[in-house]
């Protein structure tokens, strides 16, 4: 159907599972990604961490270069946000996932991430693509938002074959004639790129609908289908963010987010990967 090697699950007896420092994607146990779609201070990300790590989540989420439409919008507090993202995860116990946006950033941002997302519009960037596989950490591969299933695979067949085998797929919605949410989340797509593809595939419910009301019912139907983890923006004040808060949850409702993909994955015979810490200050 298409050149897909190094990806296919025919080519491998096992669904991979990517390592982040003792953690693991990929299991039966499901991932939970969440924080801010931007860093925007210091008082804020840390209000997040403090807040998320209390109800057990492990990777927090959070922009520092922010590759936006407009160039008048907020374009991320560049390395300054790369510090606060750091500083955060080390003082709370987090894991960081942060875009890169480009091959001249690589370096700058790779001794801060723990895994390495790649957003919608690089998808395609193949020359980029293939300098994160000379990468020894995970990379988080978003759909591309105009992406059939075999191109997305195909991108992490890029990355694949650089050497790079900590593949991680997520699927965030794609655009449509429908203009009713920001993207059509592409539920099919879980199931298919499983049965396609040996790699973990996780969702993005906050950029695939861009409302915030859809964001746990699709989490749900990402779950029931078949996904490894799910990745959602949070945010202590949405009406006050400086990116996307319109599609982002409130912080005081994380709790009660958590509890319902909890009852979800229990009917798929999963458990959702959580740490209750010892108290934090």
């Amino acid at each position: 159907m298409f050149d897909l090697k190094l990806a296919a699950r025919q080519n491998t007896n096992h669904s991979s599972v990517i390592q982040v420092g003792d953690e693991f994607i990929g299991k039966e146990e499901l991932c939970l990604i969440a924080g801010p779609c931007a860093v925007e201070t210091e008082a804020q990300l840390n209000q997040i961490a403090k807040g998320i790590s209390k109800l057990g989540v492990k990777f927090m989420r959070g922009g520092a270069y922010k590759p936006r439409t407009s160039p008048y919008a907020f374009q991320g507090l560049q390395k300054e946000g790369l510090k606060l993202l750091k500083s955060a995860a080390q003082k709370y116990n987090l894991k960081i996932v942060t875009e890169v946006l480009d091959t001249s950033l690589i370096e700058e941002v790779y001794p801060f991430a723990d895994i390495l997302q790649v957003g919608s519009r690089n998808a395609k960037n193949y020359q980029f693509l293939k300098e994160l596989g000379k990468l020894d950490k995970p990379i988080l591969l978003k759909r591309g938002m105009s992406s059939t299933v075999n191109e997305w695979l195909l991108a992490a067949e890029y990355i694949l074959l650089g050497g790079n085998q900590n593949v991680i797929l997520c699927e965030r919605g794609i655009r449509t004639f429908d203009t009713s949410t920001r993207n059509t989340m592409d539920i099919a797509a879980i199931p298919l790129a499983k049965e396609l593809s040996h790699l973990p595939v996780i969702a993005d419910p906050s950029q695939g609908t861009g409302k915030r009301s859809l964001v746990t019912p699709l989490s749900l139907a990402a779950v029931a289908a078949g996904a490894d983890g799910l990745m959602i923006e949070v945010h202590n004040e949405p009406e006050e963010a400086l990116s996307d808060g319109f599609q982002s949850i409130y912080l005081s409702k994380l709790g009660a987010y958590i509890k319902a993909i909890q009852a979800q994955a229990k009917l798929s015979n999963r458990t959702l990967n959580l740490n209750i810490p010892n108290k934090i200050s």
